[in-house]
């Protein structure tokens, strides 16, 4: 993971400085002024970079290529028991006979709580794919009036699915 704030990464980013924490946990920063020659600093500079390189490296082969324990449990937590996957498939099968039956029922269920106008523009909007601009072109009126058309059908959709919801 990637600390931006870390000695390490500071250290990095800063190619005029050297960062690193002292024994009670405060940041230091030397510069180039703090050395007898730009030489000299350079010189620890390197260093500092090749150290912490090394830092961060240490003991990272082992997970380069591995999975850590955590990843492991909860790959093994993941896997459904029999029951589940015998419940769920019956569940879809249910479901999926009684799909046509409530599309139909909820299709006329919208028809009958929208306008004929609003359930024209709908029809346009979301069956047929088209854009608020090509069916305003179609019902020759502004965008506005498509917009805010659909707005109104389907705060009336959602009302009336959370009537549904409610039964």
């Amino acid at each position: 993971m990637f600390i931006k704030n870390n000695d390490s990464s500071l250290n990095k980013r800063d190619k005029n400085t050297i960062i690193y924490s002292s024994v009670n946990g405060a940041q230091i920063r030397l510069t180039i002024a703090d050395f007898p020659s730009e030489d000299e600093f350079r010189k620890w500079k390197v260093w500092s970079d090749m150290n912490y390189h090394d830092i961060e490296c240490r003991g990272r082969d082992f997970y380069d290529y591995g999975i850590s324990l955590d990843e492991r449990l909860d790959f093994i937590g993941a896997a459904p028991s029999i029951e589940d996957e015998l419940f769920t498939k019956s569940d879809e099968a249910e479901y999926i006979q009684r799909l046509p039956e409530c599309r139909t029922e909820l299709l006329k269920q919208i028809k009958s709580t929208l306008t004929e106008k609003q359930y024209r523009r709908l029809w346009m909007l979301h069956v047929e794919k088209m854009s608020i601009k090509d069916v305003a072109a179609a019902e020759e009126v502004s965008h506005q009036n498509i917009f805010k058309s659909n707005g109104a059908a389907m705060k009336k959709i959602r009302k009336l699915r959370a009537k549904q919801g409610a039964k």
